[in-house]
């Protein structure tokens, strides 16, 4: 009888197969194409299939070597990097890609313990925010807001203070 010697291998394992079996279960009905011609269904197959051989190899594992147990639920993190990245896509569309990414960022950095804010911080946040914007607003064309300005009407009230400050107009 087989005996599950490394419980983390078995429990990474099964995720990595049903999200590889779920990647693939959904974008079976996108077209396929082929590898010089790919079309919307080629890319999420293939790395189903991939993640899913992945957590087969770690199923295996899971019966060959030993390891630790699985260890308590780390809640804080989980919350924290689950609701910036909900809020993340509630505010993308909303207020903008610089702040919906400042948001995440910033609520993923807060949970660490070693997170002081500084100007050194604030300068690699910046930094990755405008990368961000770079490469998939202006290089890769993604239709993202940029600021609140034209917005839908949830953000009208603060739009008459973004659209009527002289500082904005100046520029």
């Amino acid at each position: 009888m087989m005996r599950i010697t490394n419980p983390k291998d078995f429990w990474a394992g099964t995720l990595y197969v049903v999200f590889g079996v779920g990647a693939v279960l959904i974008a079976r009905s996108y077209p396929f194409g082929s590898a010089t011609r790919m079309g919307p269904g080629y890319f999420p197959i293939i790395l189903g299939v991939i993640l899913a051989l992945l957590g087969l190899l770690s199923l295996l594992r899971a019966f060959r070597s030993d390891g630790e147990p699985v260890g308590s639920m780390a809640w804080k993190p989980l919350l924290a990097i689950t609701g910036g990245t909900a809020l993340f896509a509630f505010l993308l569309p909303r207020a903008g890609l610089p702040l919906a990414l400042a948001v995440l960022i910033l609520m993923s950095a807060a949970i660490s313990e070693n997170f002081k804010f500084g100007w050194r911080p604030a300068l690699a946040l910046m930094a990755l925010i405008a990368f961000c914007v770079i490469v998939f607003v202006k290089l890769l064309g993604c239709p993202c807001h940029l600021s609140a300005v034209g917005s839908p009407d949830w953000y009208r009230p603060w739009n008459c203070c973004l659209t009527s400050s002289s500082a904005l107009k100046r520029l």
